[in-house]
């Protein structure tokens, strides 16, 4: 299939090999792009520098390619998932990965080591009061840099040549101008983004579990059923 994926420019370097490797192509759409803080970046790498934090959380890959290089030292750094630990560690930055894909997975994984910790979190200008009230109730401190705002595009998507469209997340969607066809497979990268999906009346066929990974192996073996 020809996948249409919703990226911000420049994170799209290796969804066409990953997607190759499930026996799909895709190309991006770009229902948002963003605008960087270069002032919220640089007040985040000082708090590093002067060891304000007991942890760094990194949510996705762009504040980690954006912050990376400037880090000169680091505490405990966590990584949301595989391709940010990857541009974490292109700048040598040592860092572990959460088991799931959701910032809702980052507290348990601490556990009660959290408990008095200060956590810095670069993100992007979205709010998530889910993840800094966890932190908060689990005894933490979270310190959030919000350091890019995701600004619509306002373009509509080119669909054309797409068999499926994959939302990579709940904003992309939102903010999506597009037309829905009846040939068009829709799909939901995780569970979060699926049911803001179904709250606005869109049905996503197949649903992953965070991962572009996750969302090929479950469209597989959607189509596998679909053959049978």
């Amino acid at each position: 299939m020809i996948i249409a994926v919703t990226r911000l420019a420049g994170k799209e370097e290796s969804d066409a090999n990953r997607c190759a490797q499930f026996g799909h192509s895709c190309y991006s759409v770009h229902p948002l792009h963003s605008e960087i803080k270069q002032d919220i970046i640089s007040a985040f790498v000082t708090a590093v520098d002067r060891r304000e934090f007991d942890c760094l959380f990194f949510t996705s890959a762009l504040p980690a390619k954006l912050i990376a290089p400037h880090l000169n030292r680091f505490p405990r750094v966590i990584a949301i998932g595989p391709q940010t630990a990857k541009e974490l560690q292109r700048f040598e930055v040592e860092c572990e990965t959460l088991p799931g894909f959701y910032s809702r997975d980052f507290v348990p994984y601490l556990g009660d080591w959290i408990k008095g910790k200060n956590i810095g979190i670069p993100r992007a200008d979205v709010p998530n009061a889910a993840l800094i009230d966890a932190i908060t109730s689990a005894g933490g401190i979270a310190h959030e840099f919000r350091c890019y705002q995701l600004t619509p595009t306002g373009k509509l998507l080119n669909l054309k040549d797409a068999d499926a469209i994959l939302f990579t997340s709940a904003m992309s969607f939102k903010k999506a101008i597009w037309t829905a066809r009846p040939n068009l497979l829709v799909m939901a990268i995780g569970d979060i983004t699926a049911t803001d999906m179904r709250k606005a009346g869109t049905n996503p066929v197949v649903v992953g579990d965070g991962s572009l990974e996750g969302t090929l192996t479950a469209l597989n073996a959607y189509l596998g059923q679909k053959d049978q």
